[in-house]
């Protein structure tokens, strides 16, 4: 380490080494800093060197070591309190709490030596004058920790009762201390309700909100409040995950993932902090950390999946099964060593019920990338069948009866199959194929009639899709042998339709009109039934509506169009009003409707086919068939979106969520809650549009299209969670998204506005290093566009943001390639503000006044030529204004300066100070004039530019100027109301409070 001299070296040494991340390294250096302290032989550096260690070690995985350091100061008060200045005697009689905290984490300190502490604590307190608050405190975390109520009870009520004054912890600290007891004592509604402020931002400390959105998780889960548990966990895993000391908190968050379905999130968690497992110098937080984890492993190992290997204790590998063991050996071993020091079963009881606990949700989507772990027993619901793929009836016919040999216990288990598969079928139920697959397997040694071979045949066939051609042609085979020729043709009808879909269009129209003129005249002759017959209608319009709408030659043809309609209104005439309760003639007609839209739609007629499309899918609905309703309620949603109906479009498609939801497979789900998110979103519903994009995104996971699907919609919530201005959640759900947004998958355009959203995003929660970067990145791309003002943007905000994290050089060199690119673009008002900025930048650096100087007089200088040039009478008032605000910043730049030039210019300080408040005046008054000329719109700008100058003339001795410009400032607002609360009447009551001030100042009067 350099060498420290003298005490002002040390304490920047230890201001330094304050801002370092928790851990053995700042630990370390501490360490070093107290050595160094004791070479200066200065009796408060070396308080101040070993209140700077204690602090070290408390917020690090070493808090057992602070014990030592606090013991030395303790002594040094005592034999010496006039070495302690006021801030070291406030910080060792704060550091009793720590302390009294910290022996309660410790299982080898005696219960017996904390309560001697506690009470010395109370006398010390006493003594200085404090009230007793920090003392009851501290009692109630020894009661609550021991398992003693009543005591506890009587410490919280006179902790509350006691006066708050220098020793109470910090309302966020105490609410959440609060809070804590309220869910020790089973009321997680009235914990929330005390950690309220401290959740929304009122109250805050170095620790808060961390611990109390670590500690909210499972009473919002109890209480079945889940959105906000999610966002609780979002929010406080960020804050917490770069802190060494917050190991109880990161143990909620992993316990939150086992209660809520999210396993792979929490082996995730555990991945991330190896140490976690085995530091030992907070045995508390490791006892919690452990149950955890035996927690986890036992849900793993419930789930079948006790063989996985896991995150471990470094050293060997850990399967899920073996680390659950260990975890449950240790939590229960730290438990017994608490326990036997406290003479109670308190904790043991406690860590035992942590660990006992069952999931509270199934599964809570939480919007990041988060896999349900191979091998759960997840049963996928059954596909929703499209159009083309609605189940046939199979005859007119009752039930078979039993025939054959006697029955055996197979046999009646497939004459059950057989029973089943027909209702599904015969209700059109999306499950049928599966039943009939069913019936294949359990009859594959089993005799059978004609009929019922028959019905297997083409139920396989229609599983197999286009491969499926010969098996129906097998199929009509059969049914023909059992005596039924009508569905016979049915079958080849059918068959024909998939030859059509394979390509073969005209084969299977030539096939599909003998069959047609067939049927009809079985019909005719009653020799058939209706729905065989509908069948082969439907059949042979099915394939004139493929050949008039699809990829054939001649597909669009007019003539082809008529013809097709003419086949579907035939099939209408047959099947409308026979229906009655025969769910399989309805799901005709609403078919029929559905084939009379796409050709609507495919003779341009787009309203008429949105039309007829919503009439098919309630005819659908009313038949009680929903499911088949989804996908012409989707196409309906299209239509009515091309049209400009977006309200139409969002109902088509909640109604399309709502019908086949139940039936979906996962990417379906997935496709419909994307849409409406994105529907949603359009109209500024941000909050609805996010829930929506969660569930796409949790859906796109369950589908295995997480790459795909799944990051296109994190992509979108984490732009959505934004728009609401929740940035630590769509930080998380971004950063997820990253990894697996491509710009061959998902185009680069989704990547950079990915990047840019999550520079918005860590920009406003402080992370401007982080911010920088992933603009840069996104600029970088941006930058082969042919339009360049993403490019130009995204180069200025990482300015901003390379800015904000002090790295000046790469700031200004940032700033430079944003103003070049604004230039090239035809910006200017942005090419001002990137003179502007870097001029603020030179400024920071040592010896820069000159230089800023000359980059504010660049802006001054573009603008002024950018409004000359202006013909627009609106771009010339614009460019006024951009000019008064250049002038502004200008003045208060050359104000800032002036002791730079003063420490440079000679013995007559004063004089250099006075002529560069003189050239910030000149510029401020410049900047008033220009405002001024704006009317009204420059109203709070001319009044604080004047305030500005008031200022400035009180510097420069003249009071009587600054008096005339507060009056002036006065007068202004004379006749403006302050009532309505909104932001101009903050800035009236604002401006004409710091006119009295100057009013009142003795030179003023």
């Amino acid at each position: 380490m350099s060498e420290i001299t003298d005490f002002e070296a040390l304490r920047r040494a230890m201001a330094e080494n304050s801002e370092e991340p928790e851990g053995p390294a700042r630990n370390a250096r501490a360490e070093e800093l107290l050595v160094a302290a004791e070479r200066l032989d200065i009796p408060l550096a070396v308080i101040e060197a070993l209140g700077h260690q204690v602090k070290a070690y408390n917020y690090s995985s070493e808090k057992d070591r602070v014990f030592v350091p606090f013991a030395r100061l303790l002594r040094m008060w005592d034999e010496r309190p006039e070495d302690f200045d006021e801030y070291e005697a406030h910080s060792l009689h704060w550091v009793f709490k720590w302390v009294s905290a910290g022996m309660l984490d410790q299982p080898h300190i005696p219960l017996a030596s904390i309560e001697k502490w506690l009470g010395e604590m109370e006398h010390r307190y006493r003594l200085a004058g404090y009230s007793e608050r920090a003392v009851r405190s501290a009692e109630l975390s020894v009661a609550e920790h021991v398992g003693d109520r009543a005591r506890a009870e009587r410490a919280y009520g006179a902790w509350l009762a006691a006066d708050r004054d220098q020793m109470a912890d910090c309302h966020a600290c105490e609410l959440h201390g609060q809070g804590a007891w309220q869910v020790r004592c089973d009321d997680d509604a009235k914990a929330l309700e005390l950690w309220r402020p401290v959740l929304e931002g009122e109250y805050a400390c170095a620790h808060e909100p961390h611990t109390v959105l670590a500690s909210s998780l499972a009473p919002l889960l109890r209480l079945g409040r889940v959105d906000e548990a999610r966002a609780h966990h979002l929010r406080g895993l960020r804050l917490v995950r770069p802190m060494e000391s917050m190991r109880g908190a990161y143990a909620d968050h992993v316990e939150f993932c086992a209660l809520t379905g999210n396993e792979a999130r929490a082996l995730e968690l555990l991945a991330e902090r190896p140490a976690y497992f085995t530091d030992t110098g907070h045995p508390r937080s490791r006892l919690d950390f452990m149950a955890v984890v035996a927690l986890l492993m036992d849900r793993l190992t419930a789930l079948g999946l006790g063989g996985r290997q896991v995150p471990g204790p470094s050293g060997r590998a850990w399967t899920a099964r073996e680390l659950a063991a260990h975890a449950r050996v240790e939590a229960l071993e730290l438990a017994g060593r608490f326990d036997a020091r406290n003479g109670t079963s308190y904790v043991g009881d406690r860590v035992r019920a942590r660990m006992a606990q069952h999931p509270l949700v199934e599964r809570l989507p939480l919007g990041v990338r988060t896999v349900r772990p191979a091998g759960a027993p997840v049963v996928a619901p059954p596909p929703a069948p499209g159009v083309r793929e609605v189940p046939e009836e199979r005859g007119e016919r009752g039930e078979p009866e039993t025939r054959g040999e006697p029955e055996t216990p197979e046999a009646h288990d497939l004459a059950g199959l057989l029973t089943e598969a027909r209702r599904l079928s015969d209700t059109l139920r999306p499950e049928a194929l599966q039943a009939w697959a069913a019936v294949a397997r359990a009859a594959q040694d089993t005799a059978l009639d004609a009929r019922d071979r028959a019905e297997i045949a083409e139920h396989e066939a229609m599983a197999r899709g286009p491969e499926g051609t010969a098996l129906y042609e097998r199929a009509a085979e059969l049914y023909a042998e059992s005596g039924d020729p009508g569905e016979a043709r049915a079958a080849r009808a059918r068959g024909a339709y998939v030859r059509a879909l394979t390509g073969e269009v005209d084969a299977a129209l030539a096939l599909i009109d003998g069959l047609y003129d067939e049927t009809l005249a079985l019909y005719a002759e009653e020799a058939t039934g209706v729905r065989q017959t509908a069948s082969v209608v439907m059949s042979r319009a099915r394939v004139l509506v493929h050949r008039a709408r699809g990829e054939a030659p001649g597909a669009g043809d007019p003539d082809r169009l008529g013809e097709a309609e003419r086949a579907v209104r035939e099939v209408l005439a047959l099947v409308d009003g026979r229906a009655g309760d025969d769910v399989r003639l309805a799901a005709r007609a609403a078919e029929g409707r559905a084939m009379l839209a796409e050709l609507a739609e495919g003779a341009g007629d787009a309203e008429r086919a949105a039309r007829l499309f919503r009439r098919a899918a309630a005819q659908y609905v009313g038949a009680g068939l929903p499911w088949f309703a989804v996908d012409h309620e989707v196409r309906a949603a299209a239509l009515a979106y091309g049209l400009g109906d977006t309200a139409g479009a969002e109902a088509a498609l909640r109604s399309a969520l709502e019908h086949g939801g139940p039936y979906a497979e996962p990417a379906g789900r997935a496709q419909l809650h994307l849409q409406i998110a994105e529907v949603t979103g359009a109209r500024g519903a941000a909050g609805e549009a996010a829930e929506h994009a969660l569930q796409a995104a949790h859906w796109a996971d369950e589908a295995g299209e997480s790459a795909t699907l799944g990051a296109w919609a994190r992509h979108q919530l984490g732009g959505f969670l934004l728009r609401q201005g929740r940035c630590a959640e769509a930080a998380e759900v971004l950063e997820s998204a990253l990894p697996e947004l491509s710009a061959e998958t998902h185009g680069d355009g989704a990547v950079v506005q990915t990047r840019w959203w999550l520079g918005d995003c860590l920009s406003e929660l402080g992370e401007h290093r982080a911010a920088a970067e992933h603009r840069l990145r996104a600029a970088e791309i941006a930058r082969h566009w042919p339009e360049q003002q993403d490019h130009a943007t995204l180069a200025h905000l990482a300015a901003e943001s390379l800015s904000n994290a002090g790295l000046l050089e790469e700031a200004d060199r940032a700033y430079t390639r944003a103003g070049e690119l604004w230039h090239s673009i035809g910006n200017q008002h942005f090419l001002v503000r990137s003179l502007r900025a870097r001029a603020w930048l030179a400024l920071r650096e040592e010896a820069g006044a000159q230089r800023a100087r000359e980059l504010m007089t660049d802006a001054v200088r573009r603008c002024e030529e950018a409004r000359d040039a202006a013909a627009d009478p609106v771009a010339r008032e614009q460019f006024t204004s951009e000019l008064a605000h250049t002038h502004r910043q200008f003045g208060d730049l050359l104000a800032r300066s002036a002791q730079e030039d003063a420490e440079g210019g000679g013995e007559d300080e004063d004089e250099v100070i006075r002529a560069v408040f003189e050239a910030a005046l000149a510029q401020i008054e410049r900047a008033a004039a220009l405002f001024a000329a704006l009317g009204t719109d420059g109203l709070h700008a001319r009044t604080g530019a004047e305030l500005a100058a008031a200022w400035l003339e009180t510097d420069l001795g003249r009071p009587a100027g600054a008096t005339a410009r507060a009056r002036a400032v006065l007068a202004a607002y004379e006749d403006a109301g302050d009532e309505d609360g909104g932001a101009s009447d903050e800035i009236t009551r604002a401006r004409r409070a710091e006119a009295h001030q100057l009013l009142a100042l003795p030179e003023s009067g």
